[in-house]
């Protein structure tokens, strides 16, 4: 299993730590890949993460999932980012998952990639979800499109991630152990 998480300047940190940790708990790869052009990228709080690598390096294949964390402006900074919106696209399209937290599900939205489906974000992004229907739980599983409300619900998102790809089973052990 692998996936891959997207970073830009002002990326959420909670959004983006607790992903990684929990899904490498479950034994699943995760390769943190800056959109910047270098790898030492600052969240939104001044928080750095290094990344693994920069977006043009890995060919993507090998995915199982693509990550975004929300944030501002690392949301904008993301958005911007069209190399990513067409490998989000093939992804969707392919029906391999995709997931978004906060502010990115809006990212999804305005491409057209939560059509007919629910959906969630963080408040006030809600008209930019093209095409959903707004949920009101928190991380919201449609179709191949997990999306969550914000920082506050990272751990859950997380959790939820880790039962899409290895199972409710794992994602339990998983929330035991750390006394969820």
């Amino acid at each position: 299993m692998k996936v891959y998480l997207f970073l830009a300047d002002g990326f959420e940190e909670i959004e983006t730590i607790t992903p990684i940790d929990i899904l490498r708990r479950a034994e699943i790869e995760v390769a943190i890949v800056s959109i910047m052009s270098y790898k030492e990228v600052t969240g939104a709080h001044g928080i750095k993460v290094v990344a693994d690598m920069l977006f043009n390096e890995p060919d993507y294949a090998d995915n199982d999932l693509l990550l975004l964390p929300g944030g501002m402006p690392g949301t904008k900074n993301l958005d911007a980012h069209l190399e990513l919106k067409n490998l989000l696209i093939k992804q969707a399209n392919q029906g391999k998952y995709v997931a978004a937290i906060c502010a990115a599900p809006s990212i999804l939205g305005k491409m057209g990639l939560l059509e007919g489906k629910a959906a969630i974000c963080y408040p006030g992004f809600e008209s930019q979800l093209l095409g959903a229907t707004l949920s009101v739980q928190k991380v919201v599983q449609s179709a191949n499109i997990i999306t969550a409300m914000g920082a506050g619900v990272a751990l859950p998102f997380a959790l939820k991630l880790v039962e899409v790809l290895k199972g409710k089973a794992t994602a339990d052990k998983i929330e035991m152990a750390i006394c969820c």
